[in-house]
């Protein structure tokens, strides 16, 4: 079966990288989030981008991207390792040379029990509770994790995206407290927390979803252009239904292309009936349920159906697809399925 073209424009993601570097005061430096495989885009692609044009550090989640992040950037960026010190992960740590950000009391024992003198951060939970230390619990080994000298000392905003939320100044508050007069950098902000302003920004901000395009970076440039195949065209007549459970009925003759993507693809079963492709400047509805690998879609008002119709475009970022399905950018772009053809502008197609 065809599969669908993802186009990555990692010019406007360099570009992007560079207005919101621009946001920073000072001498903050601006590094970047590449978890989750760039968000979809492709971790090493991203990377290798970013570092070549001046970013000196990586955000990760897990020492398996990490690996593959150092692969991708060389021995001198830093990466930092958002889970921290893992139980059984200290022979990747040490051959990737990450820097793992320490999110408990046992972590930090097992870190400096295995690997003496190697790099290392903490995350303090600031009031998101989801992870770091506490701050009685950092309270309790400070003087130890000093005299380690930590790399940096990180927290995360749980409402940056919601300038007027009270719970940033909170956080922003209970940071301060945690660590203020500490001879280690500091970092708070991602993307949300950058937009807020200089008193978020402490000595690192680490942006991630405004370097792909998304929310809540308005100035943002789209990076990423979905095309998918057409590989079947019908017509039905008024009174035919359409996929699984029957869930379109016609209520005219109309034109059905079906579609080589589906949820297997990371087009969630929520846009069924709902979500709109575009053949040009054409909007075509997505009619019926989307199934495991198809989706179908109504091209009645077509002069002439076209190789491929675009659900990511410019008429479609990822946050509108999102709102139609009720979720978030994020997960739009991170569910992008390994069969479709990744494209990087400039660069070239990578089969899975």
């Amino acid at each position: 079966m065809a599969t669908g073209t993802l186009t990555i424009d990692l010019d406007a993601l360099l570009s992007n990288w560079k207005a919101l570097d621009a946001l920073s005061s000072g001498a903050v430096e601006t590094a970047a989030v590449v978890k989750a495989d760039a968000y979809g885009m492709g971790a090493g692609k991203v990377a290798e981008k970013l570092a070549v044009n001046g970013v000196r550090s990586f955000f990760v989640a897990n020492v398996n991207e990490g690996a593959v992040v150092r692969q991708a950037v060389g021995a001198k960026p830093e990466i930092y390792i958002f889970n921290g010190h893992a139980d059984g992960k200290t022979a990747q740590i040490r051959a990737s040379y990450l820097t793992p950000l320490l999110n408990s009391a046992e972590q930090y024992q097992r870190h400096v029990n295995a690997l003496d003198g190697h790099p290392f951060g903490v995350q303090l939970d600031s009031g998101m509770n989801r992870l770091g230390m506490e701050p009685a619990d950092f309270l309790a080994i400070r003087d130890r994790v000093l005299d380690a000298k930590p790399a940096l000392i990180i927290s995360h905003l749980a409402c940056a995206d919601e300038p007027d939320h009270p719970q940033n100044r909170a956080q922003l508050a209970t940071f301060h407290a945690m660590t203020d007069g500490l001879p280690v950098r500091r970092s708070l902000a991602a993307t949300g927390g950058l937009l807020l302003g200089p008193e978020y920004h402490f000595d690192l901000v680490r942006p991630g979803i405004g370097l792909y395009g998304g929310l809540p970076f308005t100035k943002s440039q789209p990076v990423v252009h979905l095309s998918l195949p057409v590989v079947q065209v019908r017509q039905i007549g008024i009174g035919e239904t359409v996929g699984y459970g029957a869930a379109f009925r016609a209520a005219r003759p109309t034109k059905i292309a079906t579609v080589a993507a589906g949820y297997a693809d990371g087009l969630i079963r929520a846009l069924s009936g709902k979500a709109t492709l575009w053949a040009g400047d054409t909007p075509c509805p997505l009619i019926g349920s989307v199934s495991m690998d198809l989706l179908t879609v109504d091209v009645t008002d077509l002069a002439k159906v076209p190789d491929q119709l675009d659900i990511l475009c410019e008429h479609q970022s990822a946050d509108q697809l999102a709102a139609v399905a009720g979720t978030i950018g994020y997960e739009i772009l991170t569910s992008l399925g390994a069969r479709y053809n990744r494209v990087y502008k400039g660069g070239h197609i990578t089969k899975v």
